[in-house]
């Protein structure tokens, strides 16, 4: 090993983080000896200690202290900023959150952004302020700067529900789940689709549009013709909600025979409005939600959703902050993949 050796040129990934397996791999001993090394313990010999540092120089690696000391009992209040309390996937969120956290003895501060990210930032600061050692957040938009700046400071982040390639992130294939509805309402017949969306700064947004789109596509249709997009602003109120429906069936011209929405929330206030005006649902217009909440199956009509895996997906971020990396190497990505479940909204009986 050569004095001023690059990460790269010594076995770790360009870009990522050098981790305890590449101190002990680079040294030559087991990782428990590096842990050893590190908490110095004087069970090493003064030989392999120095080889240790001498790595651990060389490559620039940096114990995640956050991740020892949620371990170790010093620090029991995780922070969480998701998009909006109000909507029941990020409160299931939460629980999946809690539960993980709650295995090891530690709680969680919870807070919702709203979509707006001065609110976010006063949230995030008033969360150092309380002395939290490590932050899960769904952001409110890409500008993920803030993120960095807490970070180097010191504080683990892990993204919930979103991703960046720079940051530890656990999301669902929102691209997919957005095809697997746009699909399912063209293969059933359907000719005019609408998407009740949110705005697309956010990345939910934006990729389960980008997915109804592809399916559009796929079929060598038209976007531009066959697909109307609405955008609500944030937050998402059944008033609000009602009257887009409402201006969307006023709109002069034929009106679209169904409508995608960007959650469960977001179908129910549609739904709630196409009951008012007398349109049946799936007949006149099929319905297709996000997220697959409690109540989807519990409405006079059954609601199709794409369901995610929601609980899971907190449970992985609080396991993610809680490991830190001691266990792997870089910036860890967990993706999964939804299922699109089928109910009265969407298909004639």
């Amino acid at each position: 090993m050569t004095t001023g050796a690059q990460p790269g040129d010594l076995g770790i990934p360009r870009g990522k983080k050098p981790a305890i397996k590449d101190v002990a791999r680079l040294a030559g001993v087991a990782v428990g000896t590096v842990s050893n090394v590190l908490n110095d313990r004087p069970s090493v010999t003064p030989e392999t200690r120095e080889r240790v540092l001498d790595v651990i120089a060389r490559i620039g690696y940096v114990p995640n202290a956050t991740a020892r000391r949620l371990r170790n009992g010093e620090v029991t209040t995780v922070g969480a900023v998701v998009l909006d309390l109000a909507n029941p996937f990020f409160t299931e969120m939460a629980r999946g959150v809690e539960d993980r956290l709650s295995q090891d003895g530690h709680t969680v501060m919870l807070a919702s952004s709203d979509e707006d990210a001065a609110r976010e930032r006063r949230y995030l600061d008033l969360l150092m302020q309380q002395g939290v050692r490590g932050l899960l957040i769904t952001p409110s938009g890409p500008d993920l700067s803030h993120l960095s700046e807490i970070r180097a400071r010191g504080t683990d982040v892990v993204l919930l529900d979103s991703f960046s390639r720079d940051f530890d992130s656990v999301w669902v294939d929102d691209i997919a789940g957005g095809a697997m509805a746009a699909a399912h309402l063209l293969d059933g017949g359907r000719a005019r689709l609408a998407f009740m969306n949110g705005s697309r700064s956010v990345r939910q947004c934006e990729a389960r549009y980008r997915g109804v789109e592809r399916a559009i596509l796929t079929r060598e249709l038209d976007p531009t013709s066959l697909l109307t997009e609405i955008t609500l602003r944030a937050p998402f109120t059944l008033e609000l909600i009602a009257a887009a429906t409402a201006e969307l069936l006023d709109t002069s011209g034929p009106h679209p025979d169904a409508i995608v929405c960007i959650n469960d929330v977001v179908a129910l206030g549609v739904l709630q409005t196409l009951q008012a005006r007398g349109i049946s649902v799936p007949d006149d217009i099929a319905v297709v939600g996000y997220d697959d909440i409690m109540f989807s199956a519990m409405l006079s009509t059954p609601l199709t959703s794409v369901r995610q895996p929601t609980r899971k997906l907190g449970w992985t971020a609080a396991d993610i902050l809680l490991r830190g990396d001691d266990d792997r190497t870089g910036v860890e990505h967990v993706e999964f993949t939804p299922e699109l479940i089928v109910r009265a909204s969407s298909v004639s009986p």
